[in-house]
């Protein structure tokens, strides 16, 4: 096996491991319908709630009301809690229902983010990556008074000061936005810095813009449903656009309820980018199959600056623009070791590809369009996608 091909392979066979050691996380793994979803947990709607709960007790499963959230109530399992999706299988055949309406219920899924892929194909952890130059003194008013949302990992602790022309006037540290990125000591998790990493890439896109990061992904990115909607609730600055690097598969490919109801909740003014995912699959991925959502693919640079679609990329009709994912940015001092690769030791800077990392660049292509041109977000985003043809089909407009 090559290197590259085995890089993929234990990266992908140690995100399999984190799953199987989580003790809530589960994944219905039936080829071409993955999805991660929590043990034991359905959500209904508070008006379908008691309906399911008497449905369910006539199969003898048990219910306990949990936490709502998101506007959606929560249901815990008494037994049966792998079997998330025969259960929500069931609720939704319509031969359960006769003469009534079917009522709503998903299982509470996990949303990943998108540096990495766990269901099969490319997805690597980064590499070390060359510093990048300080930005250029003469781009420092590109994306000026625009505020970016950043909901992944976090952005480490020492982001400032290891990279003080890039992130030290950014964004205001807060202690529960910080990415805890380790396994242990200096040894990187899964996803850990890929916050820090994105933000770069925004700042690189537009250097004068604020930032404002979220943390909804734990280090080896991955979080629920509920952890998404908290923290797309959380900003502490009035933001014009939010990134998001992450989502999620579903059961039937139906939207995730939750997801949806949390962008609805932003305001209509601002505008939210996504990435399409990592599986090379035309499934939709959420939150960024949604309507109004940017949704982002990924292309792939090479070493001559030709650019074609990324192999590993996520498209469709649902996807609005593509932007290149193999990048370097902002990262942290540690380790990655993998049993069966060499150590690689990282000093801030790292190089790593995904459609996380194409994603963050449109969003501050659009901070860039709005300074320069004076415009809103929602104006600057029609203006950067509007009028150009796709750059491939189910890639969208490619974003320089």
């Amino acid at each position: 096996m090559s290197e590259p091909s085995n890089r993929s392979g234990l990266y992908q066979e140690a995100f399999q491991q984190v799953i199987r050691d989580h003790k809530s996380y589960r994944l219905y793994a039936e080829r071409g319908r993955e999805f991660l979803f929590v043990s034991g947990e359905l959500l209904t709607i508070p008006e379908d709630v008691d309906r399911v709960a008497r449905k369910l007790a006539q199969n003898n499963i048990g219910t306990v009301r949990g936490r709502d959230f998101a506007g959606m109530a929560r249901l815990v399992l008494s037994r049966n809690a792998d079997d998330i999706p025969e259960v929500v299988r069931l609720l939704r055949d319509p031969a359960q229902w006769p003469g009534e309406r079917v009522p709503f219920v998903q299982p509470h899924h996990v949303l990943v983010g998108h540096g990495g892929n766990m269901h099969g194909n490319p997805g690597q952890p980064p590499r070390v990556g060359q510093p990048l130059a300080d930005p250029d003194k003469g781009t420092a008013e590109v994306g000026r008074g625009v505020v970016v949302g950043i909901v992944d990992t976090g952005i480490s602790q020492t982001a400032a000061t290891d990279h003080p022309r890039w992130l030290g006037d950014a964004f205001l540290p807060k202690v529960e936005e910080v990415d805890a990125a380790y396994r242990y000591s200096d040894v990187f998790a899964l996803e850990g810095g890929h916050g820090t990493f994105v933000a770069g890439v925004v700042r690189q896109a537009a250097p004068g813009v604020r930032l404002d990061p979220e943390k909804a992904l734990d280090p080896n990115g991955m979080g629920t449903e509920e952890e998404f909607v908290r923290a797309l609730s959380s900003f502490d600055e009035k933001v014009q656009i939010v990134n998001i690097s992450m989502g999620c598969f579903t059961q039937d490919d139906t939207a995730s309820e939750p997801v949806r109801r949390a962008i609805a909740a932003l305001s209509k003014e601002v505008v939210v980018v996504a990435s399409a995912g990592n599986q090379g699959t035309t499934r939709p991925s959420w939150p960024a199959a949604l309507y109004d959502v940017v949704a982002v693919s990924a292309v792939a640079q090479e070493r001559d600056g030709s650019r074609a679609p990324a192999c590993y990329a996520n498209h469709g009709h649902w996807v609005d623009a593509c932007a290149v994912g193999n990048r370097t940015s902002t990262y942290l001092k540690g380790r990655w070791e993998l049993p069966g690769l060499p150590v690689e030791v990282y000093d801030r800077f790292a190089y790593w590809l995904g459609t996380s990392f194409a994603a963050p660049h449109v969003a501050g292509r659009i901070a860039a369009t709005m300074t320069q041109h004076g415009l809103s977000a929602t104006a600057a985003r029609d203006a950067l996608l509007g009028g150009e043809p796709e750059f491939f089909p189910g890639y969208g407009v490619l974003v320089d």
